[in-house]
């Protein structure tokens, strides 16, 4: 079971949400994750607001062999960043 980290799209038209997600990989977008670890609104002003993550859950899923899509890795990147 290839277990990947990867956004979510949630929310009206024209007006995105994402979920974080840890899903299998064979799993279509809008398939059952196995969890969902957080929430990123990329309309929301406030850099520090926009993505919102439980980071001991993230963690415990890459140690477990999880990888994270390239857009959640640079997501978790820049949120890790004091402002």
């Amino acid at each position: 079971m290839a277990v990947v980290i990867r956004l979510q799209r949630t929310g009206k038209p024209k007006q995105p949400h994402y979920r974080v997600v840890a899903i299998e990989k064979t799993r279509g977008a809008t398939g059952k994750p196995l969890e969902v670890l957080g929430s990123y609104n990329p309309r929301v002003e406030n850099e520090g607001k926009k993505v919102q993550l439980n980071k001991e859950r993230y963690e415990v899923w890459i140690k477990n062999g999880a990888l994270p899509s390239e857009t959640v890795a640079n997501l978790v990147k820049h949120a890790a960043k004091p402002a």
